[in-house]
């Protein structure tokens, strides 16, 4: 890796590539180091408070619905702002990466709001990262259209999704950026250099600078965010309220807050977001060690598990009881040539949209631009001309701590197919992560880092609690290092299976797989795929 200071204190450890200077500027560095200054200590605050809640409910503290925030609860009066206009109506949501490709096809997907994933769908290569920069900036510009090297057009035609951007979360550090040489909060790089580059050229384009939050864990993290867009928005002259955020509802902690989340952003808030398997990742993370908390098969736990209900039904009620959008999860289908496959896929992804549409969520996500159709017909189909049922005040649920927690009722052992799976998919994900990509098609579902988590933790919990032996998980291990070998030549095997073991395998359980192989792996992932 090449090592440059282009400011003060700052110094770019990533291998350059063309067009980084246009987003790598002397000034955009000195507002992400101001970024940095003022918010880099608070970050290591909040860490240490995740490890000491971890911690207590490690030993028993109960999880419930804070007392000392019973009169934010209570309070009928207080609503988050207004809808930015372009945000009214977000009945379809498309996910993905921002690669070239992706942001064309996102944005002339016909969904209303295309979320540019910097953090689950990335993975984290300084190309990536900056590369990914470059094509926010370029999609702004209309400058993005090119021509593969086959022939094949991309080009952005009239009716745009509205960009919003998902930054990494607060365990991660970027650490191809170095200030007073250490390396910078990554979620303050992804937010920083967007901010700076395009926040303006958003609001004169009749939008504005619009994100989504990924991973908070609790009202303190939702402060936090707030106060960095006070300070960015005072910091390049823009008014305060400008910005919009919508929280993923996707740890089991930020349940219990989900009101409280929404106060403390209420003059930025774009609403809640429905992260279904990173909620089950946090779940079985915060209360792995417990023998009433075991999951069965990942492909058994449905959005109609009655805690699973609790938890969506309550993020609508939330929401719509204080005016902000309530965003369902979502559809990981990629559309295939198998007429069959294919038909019984899409039925699936309608029903889970109807449920979602007929619970009262103003809008869902997919993964593919082939989704956007079903979905937008089912939506369509009950919000007709409304641009949300934002009036679904669901006066009708009553959800209990108990109701978010009672897993038990859908317990069951794992099945050896399910063990081979999580294996299977855990495995190859690595391996193309290490390669440079975050969101990848496998059997039939396009897949990033949340289900990675989900995979690897549930076989740590199987291990953990003897549902199934060391050996067992090995030679399933071991057969499907040698699938991946005889499927591609190039894969990562001996890697992908080192990250499999050491943070699935071990006795203590990694909160995250990505900062520890992050940095293992920093000079090959620096020379990930080039996206701009």
């Amino acid at each position: 890796m090449s090592s440059t200071s282009l400011t003060a204190g700052v110094r770019i450890l990533g291998t350059p590539a063309e067009r980084h200077d246009e987003i790598l500027t002397p000034e955009a560095l000195d507002f992400v180091a101001r970024l940095d200054a003022a918010f880099a200590d608070r970050r290591l605050e909040i860490l240490k408070e995740r490890r000491r809640r971890t911690g207590n409910l490690a030993s028993g503290t109960p999880l419930d619905f804070s007392r000392a925030t019973s009169a934010v609860r209570a309070d009928p009066d207080w609503q988050v702002a207004p809808p930015a206009p372009v945000l009214l109506d977000r009945r379809v949501e498309i996910t993905g990466p921002p690669d070239r490709r992706m942001a064309v096809n996102a944005l002339n997907s016909a969904a209303k709001v295309w979320m540019a994933d910097f953090e689950d769908a990335t993975a984290p290569t300084w190309n990536n990262i900056v590369g990914g920069q470059l094509n926010l900036l370029d999609a702004i510009e209309r400058r993005i259209d090119f021509t593969t090297l086959e022939g094949k057009e991309y080009r952005l035609g009239s009716d745009l999704a509205t960009i919003m951007v998902r930054p990494r979360g607060w365990h991660l550090l970027e650490e191809h950026l170095e200030i007073d040489g250490r390396p910078v909060p990554a979620s303050l790089v992804d937010f920083g250099l967007y901010f700076f580059h395009c926040a303006q050229r958003q609001i004169d384009a009749g939008h504005g600078p619009y994100f989504y939050l990924p991973k908070l864990e609790n009202r303190y993290e939702a402060r936090l965010w707030n106060d960095i867009f006070l300070f960015a928005q005072d910091l390049l002259g823009i008014p305060r309220g400008t910005v919009r955020a919508t929280v993923l509802i996707e740890t089991i902690t930020a349940a219990f807050e989900m009101e409280e989340i929404l106060y403390e952003l209420r003059e930025h808030s774009a609403g809640l977001n429905a992260g279904r398997w990173d909620y089950l990742f946090s779940l079985i993370k915060t209360f792995g060690h417990r023998t009433d908390f075991q999951l069965p098969d990942r492909a058994a736990v449905t959005m109609s598990a009655p805690f699973m209900r609790a938890y969506t039904e309550l993020l609508v009620r939330t929401c719509h009881r204080r005016g902000a959008h309530a965003i369902g999860g979502m559809a990981a289908h990629v559309p295939s040539r198998d007429t069959d496959a294919n038909t019984a896929a899409l039925a699936k992804v309608r029903l889970d949209k109807e449920r979602e549409a007929e619970d009262g969520f103003d809008g869902s996500w997919v993964a593919h631009p082939g989704l956007v159709p079903v979905c937008r017909k089912v939506f369509d189909g009950v919000l007709g001309d409304r641009p949300n049922q934002l009036e679904r005040t669901r006066e009708d649920v009553e959800v209990t701590a108990t109701d978010l927690l009672s897993v038990r009722r859908i317990a069951a052992p794992p099945t050896r197919e399910g063990i081979r799976s999580n294996i299977a998919v855990a495995l190859r994900y690595f391996d193309a992560w290490l390669r440079g990509s975050g969101a990848v098609a496998l059997y039939g579902l396009m897949e990033d880092a949340a289900t990675a988590e989900i995979a690897r933790v549930q076989i740590w919990q199987w291990l953990r609690h003897d549902r199934v032996d060391r050996s067992t998980v090995i030679d399933l291990l071991d057969a499907e290092c040698a699938a991946l070998e005889a499927e591609d030549s190039q894969a990562r095997v001996l890697d992908a299976r080192e990250v499999f073991v050491d943070t699935a395998l071990s006795i203590r359980l990694p909160a995250f797989f990505a900062p520890e192989t992050y940095s293992r792996h920093l000079v090959r992932l620096a020379t990930g795929p080039v996206t701009a």
